[in-house]
This record gives C-alpha cells, sequence and structure tokens, in this order.
C-alpha cells in the first residue's frame, strides 16, 4: 500500500519486552517498507522500531498507525490504497453485526 505519512519526527518506540509481546501476539499490523516490499530500514522514514507503521490491541478490535490512509482514499489524492483499510472496517462490522443478528 501506498498511503502519505506526516508525523514529522515521530516514531515508534518501546522497551524490549513490548517490541517482544507485540511481535509474539502479531500485534505489528503495519510495518514500512521500501517500494518492493522489502522490511529493512531503507523503507524506514522515522526510524521506528521494527519498523513499525501500525499496532493493534491483542483483541484486535483498536488499531493505531503512523501513517494517514484518510489522506489516500481517491485517485485524485495520489492514491487509493488507504481505501482498503476503510472497505475492510465497514466488512467487518456488517459481519459482526450479522454473527449477532
Amino acid at each position: 500500500m501506498k498511503v502519505p505519512i506526516a508525523h514529522n519526527d515521530g516514531n515508534y518506540t518501546c522497551d524490549e519486552a513490548t517490541i517482544a509481546d507485540l511481535e509474539k501476539n502479531r500485534q505489528v499490523i503495519f510495518r514500512y517498507t521500501t517500494p518492493d516490499g522489502s522490511d529493512d530500514a531503507a523503507g524506514n522514514p522515522n526510524g521506528s522500531m521494527n519498523n513499525i507503521a501500525g499496532i493493534c490491541n491483542r483483541e484486535r478490535n483498536v488499531a493505531g498507525l503512523m501513517p494517514h490512509p484518510e489522506r489516500a482514499v481517491e485517485s485524485a489524492l495520489g492514491s487509493s490504497d488507504g481505501l482498503v483499510i476503510f472497505k475492510s472496517m465497514v466488512e467487518a462490522l456488517v459481519g459482526a453485526a450479522k454473527a449477532t443478528a
């Protein structure tokens, strides 16, 4: 996905125990990569630990991310890649509503 960033000098940092826990529980949901998808320092614009761009809680119902998918929802904005995130949220909510109906 190509999604704009606008965090100036912000980056994700935490202690080693927390990063190990996030990785173990598959809570890292977005990483900075190079255009070819390589997960290495060359694609990391801000020095974020483990190239982390977004994480979620263990229940996977709350997410926080540094990129701005809302700035990439129309081709006129330069990318519509962010729309995938919002569509997946709608699908999850509709699925959850059907499951409880």
